[in-house]
């Protein structure tokens, strides 16, 4: 099959073109190297720089092409409260341009990376897709808003639509940005390194952390799938809720080195609790999360050069 993936170069993007070219696809994609890495491209995959609001080359990159998969966006939600007029040109006008180029080209299928982000404060833990969503940020609404044009949009033009809840994503080479950076590599830079720790809050605030690979798995079989699960979300996560201090005192476990806590008890640490319901995901999809956190966080240890030992 023939692949285009807008933010091919991203933590996910480049994941996701490895994966689909070990499993004989061809793959092309698009990317504005705003946060990605070439470098971690196969290369096999072809890569045009550009914005995703660029229809004619999304045009010209879209033909022949199977499936696409819209990954492209900006994704800090301490940028996006500062500019979110930037968030709604990228994440939502570049979604629409997207379905605008398929429409063009004939492509039938879009596989849509969105966030539990959007699900925001809710009175129960367990994340299902039927829940209200309460996004607390932009970048939150435009995800929120991109699903809802794509299911629009994708009713009206008879274009098959598979939008995915990834919720925090992590493994090897996950890039550390200075404005917001991963949880994960973070505390592995700041652990090795021998400084302290930041806890925003009291630290017991809990995410869904799920391994690249997981997520890959998902976003792979949404495109591959010969029958169409219909336009309903789909959460991809790990279905474990774990505390972000916990995080930090397995990674000690791991690398041997006693984490340093330095509480910031007046900073937000923003939703209490996050744990993402994957009944949706089983049976749409087929798939079950197959790594540990445990694991995923041993397979960074072997396998990030940054942090290997």
């Amino acid at each position: 099959m023939r692949f285009f993936i807008t933010g091919v170069a991203g933590f996910i993007g480049s994941a996701l073109a490895n994966r689909l070219i070990q499993d004989g696809h061809e793959v092309l994609g698009i990317d504005d190297r705003s946060a990605g890495r070439e470098v971690t491209l196969p290369p096999e995959v072809f890569v045009e720089r550009g914005d995703v609001n660029d229809i004619p080359k999304l045009w010209t990159l879209m033909q022949g092409v199977d499936v696409v998969f819209h990954l492209a966006a900006r994704v800090s939600v301490q940028e996006s409260v500062k500019y979110p007029r930037d968030y709604n040109h990228v994440n939502v006008g570049g979604t629409v341009s997207v379905l605008e180029a398929m429409r063009d080209t004939g492509v039938k299928r879009l596989v849509f990376s969105s966030s539990g982000a959007l699900y925001g404060k809710q009175p129960t833990k367990n994340l299902h897709e039927g829940l209200k969503p309460e996004p607390q940020s932009p970048y939150a609404v435009s995800k929120l808003a991109s699903e809802h044009y794509i299911r629009a949009i994708g009713e009206a033009w008879n274009i098959e639509t598979i939008s995915l809840r990834i919720f925090n994503a992590y493994g090897p080479n996950q890039p550390v940005t200075a404005a917001h950076p991963p949880v994960i590599p973070q505390f592995f830079r700041q652990i090795l390194g021998g400084g302290s720790v930041v806890m925003h809050g009291s630290g017991k605030q809990t995410r869904d952390f799920v391994y690249i690979d997981d997520s890959v798995a998902a976003l792979a079989r949404a495109a591959t799938i010969e029958v169409y699960p219909g336009r309903e979300p789909i959460n991809v996560g790990s279905g474990v809720e774990t505390s972000i201090i916990e995080i930090a005192e397995l990674i000690g476990q791991l690398t041997g080195k006693t984490p340093q806590f330095l509480f910031n008890p007046e900073s937000s640490p923003g939703v209490p609790h996050m744990c993402a319901d994957l009944t949706r995901l089983k049976t749409a999809l087929d798939i079950v999360p197959k790594v540990t956190l445990r694991d995923g966080l041993q397979r960074i240890l072997q396998e990030d050069l940054r942090f290997a030992r």
